[in-house]
C-alpha cells in the first residue's frame, strides 16, 4: 500500500509556552510520512526563535508580518505538498498515533470523504484530557453533520480533521476576513465539498482550553461581526446544498446560537440575526447554564438571565 505525504499546518501567533509541546506532537506521529510548516505571523515573542530551532528537511519555518489565523494557514497550504492536509494549533496536540489511525481508515476507498476523530479538552496537561462521546462522533452524510453540529452546539476543533489535499482544493483557501469562527466557516466549505465524514475510533487529539486572551473568548465588536459572518456565509451554503425545514430549522439554530453568545455587546447584530431566524422559521434552542441560571431564564426570560450572569462574574459570584 502507498505511503501518502501528511502535510502537518501549524500557524503560530506569540504561542512560546506551547509551541515546542506542538512541534513535538506532530514530529513524534508513528505515520512517518510527514512535513511540517510553521507560519510564525508576526510574534512578538520568541516564538519565531523557537520554530527556527526545528528547522530541517521536512520542516519548514515562514515568517510573516501578523495578518491572522487564516492568512497563516493560507501561506501553509501554498508550501504544502502532502496527499492529506493535518491541521494544528500552535498550543494543541496530537496523539502520537492519530494520523496513522486516520490514514489507515482513508486507506480503504474513503480518500474523498473527511476523516474525523476523537477530541479531548484539556488545562494544563494532555494526561488530564477527558475524551467525552458526542453526537458528532460516528459516520455522517456532510449535510447530517452540519445539521447536527448547528442544533446541538457542538464544535469539532481544527487538528481533529484529516483532509485529502482533493477536497482542501475544491474548497479553497481560508476567508482572511474572519478572525472568530473562521473555522467553522472553512470547515463548513470543506465538508460540503466531501462525500461524507468517516469517524476513526481511537484517533484522539487534545484541546487547549482555558488560555488568557484565546481567540475564541474574544467579545469585541471585531470579532461578534466576524461570528455573524460567518454564520451568514456557512447558513447561505448549506441553504444552497439543500433548501429544506430540517437545513432552515439547523439554520436558524446556527443564529440562536450567535444571539445568545453576543447579546448585549452587539444589539444591532444581535436585531439582525433575529429576523433571520423568524425568515427560517424560528427555532426552540434556549441558552444553557447552572441550575440557578436556568430557574431565572425560565421565569424572568433569556436575556435578564444573561445580564444576571454577567453581573455576577462581574462581582465574582459563582452560583451562576
Amino acid at each position: 500500500m502507498n505511503q501518502p505525504l501528511v502535510s502537518i499546518i501549524i500557524p503560530c501567533y506569540n504561542a512560546e509556552k506551547w509551541l515546542s509541546e506542538s512541534i513535538n506532537s506532530a514530529l513524534e506521529q508513528t505515520w512517518h510520512n510527514i512535513e511540517i510548516i510553521i507560519v510564525d505571523d508576526g510574534s512578538t515573542d520568541s516564538s519565531l526563535a523557537i520554530a527556527k530551532t526545528f528547522e530541517s528537511k521536512n520542516i519548514k519555518v515562514i515568517s510573516q508580518e501578523n495578518r491572522g489565523a487564516s492568512a497563516a494557514r493560507n501561506q501553509a497550504l501554498v508550501h504544502a505538498q502532502g496527499d492529506f492536509i493535518q491541521y494544528l494549533d500552535a498550543d494543541d496536540l496530537l496523539a502520537i498515533d492519530k494520523i496513522k489511525q486516520q490514514i489507515n481508515l482513508a486507506q480503504q476507498g474513503y480518500s474523498e470523504y473527511l476523516i474525523s476523530g476523537e477530541w479531548g479538552r484539556f488545562y494544563n496537561s494532555p494526561l488530564d484530557a477527558n475524551f467525552i462521546q458526542r453526537s458528532l462522533w460516528q459516520d455522517m452524510s456532510s449535510i447530517n453533520w452540519l445539521i447536527s453540529c448547528w442544533e446541538k452546539r457542538e464544535m469539532m476543533p481544527p487538528h481533529n480533521w484529516l483532509v485529502p489535499r482533493n477536497i482542501a482544493n475544491q474548497a479553497g483557501n481560508w476567508n482572511e476576513s474572519l478572525s472568530l469562527n473562521d473555522d467553522g466557516e472553512y470547515f463548513c466549505r470543506v465538508i460540503l465539498a466531501s462525500k461524507g465524514i468517516k469517524f476513526c475510533t481511537g484517533a484522539k487529539s487534545y484541546y487547549r482550553s482555558g488560555m488568557l486572551n484565546s481567540l475564541s473568548q474574544q467579545r469585541s465588536q471585531q470579532a461578534i461581526t466576524s461570528y455573524y459572518k460567518s454564520i451568514q456565509l456557512s447558513t447561505q451554503r448549506l441553504l444552497t446544498a439543500e433548501n429544506s425545514h430540517r437545513t432552515r430549522y439547523a439554520s436558524a439554530c446556527y443564529w440562536q446560537n450567535f444571539v445568545f453568545i453576543s447579546y448585549p455587546q452587539a444589539l444591532d447584530l444581535v436585531s439582525s440575526a433575529e429576523k433571520k431566524i423568524c425568515v427560517l422559521g424560528g427555532c426552540d434552542l434556549k441558552p444553557d447554564g447552572s441550575i440557578f441560571f436556568r430557574v431565572i431564564r425560565d421565569i424572568l426570560g433569556w436575556k435578564a438571565a444573561i445580564h444576571i450572569r454577567r453581573l455576577c462574574y462581574q462581582y465574582q459570584v459563582k452560583s451562576i
